[in-house]
């Protein structure tokens, strides 16, 4: 695949990147080269044979993701001038009526 210079342009644009006109050349032939690899890396028949590689024995066991929040040392109806059913009281704005 072909960087184009326009390309180039157009990423740095993106990524809020300032690029000098003579370096255009050369990361545009760097991005082909890149995106080339990763195409070739692509092509590569893996069939479900190949095991995702995870550094460490094989005995190594992830824990389950589980959210949990965070426990507060007290609840916010200690420190709430008002607190009703769950929520804040607040008062109404006058502009709001």
């Amino acid at each position: 695949m072909s960087v184009s210079r326009d390309d180039v342009l157009r990423i740095a644009q993106l990524a809020e990147l300032d690029v000098e006109e003579d370096a255009l050349p050369e990361i545009a032939e760097q991005m082909s080269r890149i995106l080339d690899y990763v195409a070739q890396l692509s092509a590569i028949p893996t069939n479900g044979s190949v095991k995702t590689f995870v550094p460490g024995p094989d005995a190594i066991r992830f824990r389950p993701d589980e959210v949990a929040p965070f426990p507060l040392a007290f609840g916010p109806e200690v420190f709430a001038p008002v607190f009703k059913e769950g929520f804040f009281v607040v008062p109404k704005l006058g502009q709001f009526e």
